[in-house]
């Protein structure tokens, strides 16, 4: 039990030291002296604890007495949810002290793909069967440590390995005075960046020593990996003391284009703005916020001239002001990436180096994909981005929000592409996710991707007809800021917004399309 990892008994998962506790999002915290009692118990498992020893474990106190471990104990089930009638974690033993019975849960998996491959200084290496015991022993220990669904393979041929994504960890064996040495590697790829290294050792390589070093490594090499993903999800208000795979879960959202979250916390990031405005994680909230006001309008709604210029403005003097000091902080080098890409303001290439570095430092992990995705399909690479959304429609366990933005990012991509049998599947995808996909983005959905020779269905119809042409324009100015703009080829502009502008016109006439569209299209595509 004393690992470095959390502690995990169904919904309650403890921190390793036991300073806090998370359950459903809420942090539990702990004074010295429970922290200290907790420790003893959960660490000696199904294992009678007398007030005597527990005693022992806590601050020396001039009033401490098995009263007061009593006290203590009461105390640790409230904060807990637990019962002394009915126990989930501490069990009385009437007379003598207190078990811990709480059934461990299995760790987390983390999401890694690892290949370890080692080389040696000569092809007569003394210790090579030594070597590949020990590179055996570091597969199975880190295979346990991550879980079971993922794969960490040995490669035969460690070049192989070089250029995929994932994590590479590379043994390096050369010979040394009757004992066997060399040096672990641990490498994010496909940047190549080192993330630990370890020197490897023994002086006498038989099975005990050899067991010593892989545990020592294999240790760090699980928390390398689980740091990394820690990494990923910090930052955007997110609380430090939640659970991992809550963090990371919420990170994967708080950058999809339709969170309301945003646009509800206007007031309050006001106000925290003001309390400490030079924290960066508060300003970027700030410029979400912004982001939001501008994408959450809907097709009906209108955003005007001046008010999107002075709202761009902002975003950009922000974002790029922030650019040092978020260096290192993935999830808010994304968001800056993000904000930067959808201002189009010249800030492509710097977007792409953006997300490309916050990239390299984490694992590949969902919130990067959208933004990721976004930058291929700008550059006319659209089977890459559709490749990347694919990637995220497969993580299950994202839900339906992550899901529908992925979906909508992939017909964008397919429309620019001019794919239209790809774009129909894609399309009915997003129809079959029923109540997920609220009405009104459904409704723009249809009417972007719909063909400029085919008629809408009955309910699209009604509902373009209801909008009249001043909205009707709206649409086809919020289709083209949110989703055509951002393209370096103007056919891929025009592709996007080919089939609302035919839709529109044939009801309302060529007027009813904004100058500014016809102008980046090219009047003949209109």
């Amino acid at each position: 039990m004393d690992t470095a990892q959390d502690l995990r008994f169904g919904d309650l998962i403890l921190d390793q030291t036991c300073l806090f506790a998370v359950r459903n999002g809420r942090t539990i915290q702990f004074t010295r002296n429970e922290r200290a009692l907790l420790r003893a118990l959960t660490r000696n498992p199904h294992r009678l604890m007398r007030r005597g020893r527990l005693l022992d474990e806590i601050a020396s106190e001039s009033d401490v007495s098995d009263r007061n471990i009593d006290f203590l104990v009461n105390r640790l089930r409230t904060k807990l949810g637990d019962s002394a009638k009915s126990p989930m974690y501490i069990a009385t033993q009437y007379g003598e002290g207190y078990v811990w019975i709480g059934t461990p849960s299995p760790a987390t998996p983390v999401d890694v793909s690892l290949v370890i491959a080692s080389t040696f200084g000569s092809s007569e290496y003394p210790f090579s069967r030594q070597a590949s015991s020990l590179v055996d022993q570091l597969r199975d220990m880190i295979a346990a440590g991550v879980g079971a669904d993922y794969k960490v393979v040995v490669a035969e041929d460690g070049s192989s390995a070089v250029d995929k994504g994932g994590y590479f960890l590379e043994l390096r064996f050369h010979d040394g005075n009757d004992s066997l040495e060399g040096v672990a590697t641990l490498r994010k790829m496909p940047s190549k960046r080192i993330i630990r290294a370890f020197r490897l050792y023994s002086e006498t390589p038989d099975a005990t020593p050899l067991t010593g070093e892989a545990t020592r490594v294999s240790i760090g090499i699980v928390e390398a990996l689980r740091q990394a993903l820690t990494d990923a999800s910090t930052g955007l208000g997110i609380p430090i003391g939640e659970p991992l795979e809550m963090r990371l879960h919420k990170a994967s959202t708080l950058l999809s284009a339709s969170n309301p979250q945003w646009l509800a916390r206007g007031e309050q990031l006001s106000k925290e703005r003001e309390q400490d405005p030079l924290n960066p994680d508060i300003a970027l909230q700030w410029c979400m916020h912004l982001f939001a006001r501008l994408v959450m309008t809907g097709p009906s709604g209108r955003v005007s001239a001046d008010e999107r210029v002075r709202i761009e403005s902002e975003i950009e003097v922000i974002a790029l002001g922030l650019l040092p000091t978020i260096e290192g902080t993935p999830l808010l080098m994304l968001t800056c990436a993000k904000l930067l890409y959808f201002i189009n303001r010249g800030h492509l290439e710097l977007a792409e180096d953006i997300t490309e570095r916050a990239y390299a430092r984490t694992e590949d992990y969902a919130v990067a994909l959208p933004i990721m995705g976004q930058l291929h399909y700008a550059r006319g690479r659209f089977d890459a981005a559709v490749n990347i959304f694919d990637r995220g429609i497969a993580m299950a366990e994202l839900g339906p929000e992550f899901h529908l933005h992925m979906r909508v990012l992939k017909c964008i991509a397919l429309l620019a592409a001019g794919d239209r049998a790809a774009l129909d599947a894609a399309a009915a995808d997003i129809a079959n996710m029923g109540p997920h996909c609220p009405p009104h983005i459904a409704s723009m959905i249809g009417w972007t991707i719909a063909a400029a020779d085919r008629a809408l269905p009955p309910e699209l119809e009604q509902a373009l007809a209801s909008l009249g042409p001043a909205g009707a324009g709206h649409a086809i100015e919020y289709l083209y800021f949110t989703s055509a703009r951002h393209l370096v080829a103007k056919q891929a502009r025009a592709n996007v917004m080919g089939g609302l502008i035919a839709q529109t016109t044939r009801l309302y006439g060529v007027y009813v399309v904004p100058a500014i569209v016809l102008k980046s299209i090219g009047l003949t595509a209109a």
